[in-house]
């Protein structure tokens, strides 16, 4: 009997437990519940945040224009109503717009001149127009308590996660892609910021080519002040599958840089690599009459930037009107004196290797990037591609731009491009 009464008093204080506890568990598994639609909703923040940084830090190519454009490009990123937004959602809610009484906010991109300045978020490091490294962008969006909404001292079931991310340019490049197979000799190779090479002077590039007749060098093109001999480094890919000609392969090349490909060392140049001609490229008298094919190929690639119908000089390049219709030409085609008045897209900006010597029939040793704009020649809104001696003229400008894709390991840069990375 008395065991039977003990055995009835701990099961009726196990109930009392159970019961005690139920609330306890519920509570937790509420918080659970809305702590986890916060994180996921944060994630789904953070991922829209870093679209539009990356987006907007693509666009700061320092010049003055770029912030503006910067912003344009961030804003299409989260764009719902076009073709390019990548539809960004929160908890099926889409950001930056208010639902019912949920509010999303997405602030316009902040830059600055350094990576340190754009973590701190401070007042500042804030810069504007070509000083413009790196971007911060922050963004908001409201959601509403579930379980932990009907306890007493909750007041608001709305509650507001932020998200912030930075994005700009990283250490200089080992390893660039994407690039244009020009190649240039260092002014002076121990000036490791720009070889010798003088920010804002214009460059008569012309074909590298072998005394004769008294023609020592191309002559340098009217509107230039200095003039520069330049060759082709080979990158003839001969397992392509779409485009197998040589010609398309060259045009494509000085139309938009080296291609993508699987093999880096077909798509990208590399600091202490050695290097060597295009073959077909080959080095003719100075007083030839004109330059190699594959030479006039490359600069008829070049003159996408400028304009989208080819010239005749370009009319035997395989499929060259499929070609040249792949690529948007620059909206700006002026002519500039000073760089940072440059308003265009950066499709005018090439990225060549600077190596230790241009060769005719030798290797040449990579020592670094560096960037140049060019220019139309004077009296035309284009360059010439049939020119005898394969010239253009461009603006030296350093290290303006980010680059397409490379890697920063494996090497030592003091100065050089970098590509957009995530800082923060």
């Amino acid at each position: 009997m008395r065991f039977r009464n003990a055995v009835r008093r701990r099961g009726a204080a196990a109930i009392q437990i159970v019961v005690l506890l139920v609330p306890v568990l519920f509570a937790f598994i509420g918080f659970a519940v809305d702590l986890g639609i916060m994180y996921s909703i944060k994630g789904e923040l953070k991922a829209a945040a870093s679209s539009m940084a990356l987006a907007a830090a693509q666009q700061l190519i320092g010049t003055d224009a770029s912030n503006a454009a910067a912003t344009t490009a961030a804003q299409v990123t989260i764009d719902t109503g076009s073709a390019s937004g990548n539809r960004y959602y929160f908890h099926g809610l889409p950001i930056g717009i208010t639902t019912g009484t949920l509010v999303s906010t997405v602030s316009d991109p902040v830059f600055y001149g350094t990576a340190a300045d754009a973590i701190a978020n401070g007042s500042s490091g804030q810069t504007g127009g070509s000083a413009s490294k790196y971007v911060r962008v922050t963004m908001t969006g409201q959601t509403q308590l579930l379980f932990w909404s009907f306890l007493p001292l909750v007041t608001n079931r709305n509650v507001t996660v932020a998200a912030t991310a930075v994005a700009g340019i990283s250490a200089p490049l080992c390893q660039a892609c994407g690039i244009e197979p020009f190649a240039v000799a260092a002014v002076n190779a121990a000036d490791t910021m720009d070889y010798g090479f003088l920010t804002g002077t214009k460059y008569s590039f012309g074909y590298l080519c072998n005394p004769a007749g008294g023609v020592t060098a191309a002559p340098i093109l009217a509107g230039a002040s200095q003039a520069v001999s330049y060759v082709l480094l080979n990158r003839f890919d001969t397992s392509a599958a779409v485009f197998p000609a040589e010609d398309s392969q060259v045009f494509r090349d000085g139309a938009g840089g080296l291609p993508g490909n699987t093999n880096s060392d077909q798509a990208c140049f590399r600091v202490n690599n050695s290097e060597v001609i295009w073959a077909s490229a080959v080095v003719g008298a100075c007083n030839a009459v004109n330059v190699a094919p594959t030479v006039t190929d490359a600069l008829c690639g070049l003159d996408t930037r400028f304009e989208s119908t080819p010239q005749p000089a370009c009319s035997s390049i395989t499929s060259v009107d499929t070609l040249a219709a792949s690529y948007q030409p620059d909206p700006d085609t002026n002519d500039y004196d000073v760089y940072t008045d440059y308003t265009g897209n950066g499709r005018r900006i090439i990225t060549i290797p600077i190596v230790d010597g241009i060769s005719a029939s030798g290797s040449m040793t990579v020592l670094g990037f560096r960037q140049f704009l060019v220019l139309p020649n004077q009296t035309a809104a284009n360059i010439a591609p049939g020119d005898q001696y394969g010239r253009f003229i461009a603006m030296y400008i350093g290290s303006a731009a980010p680059v397409k894709q490379g890697r920063f390991d494996g090497c030592q840069q003091s100065a050089g491009p970098g590509k957009v990375v995530l800082h923060q």
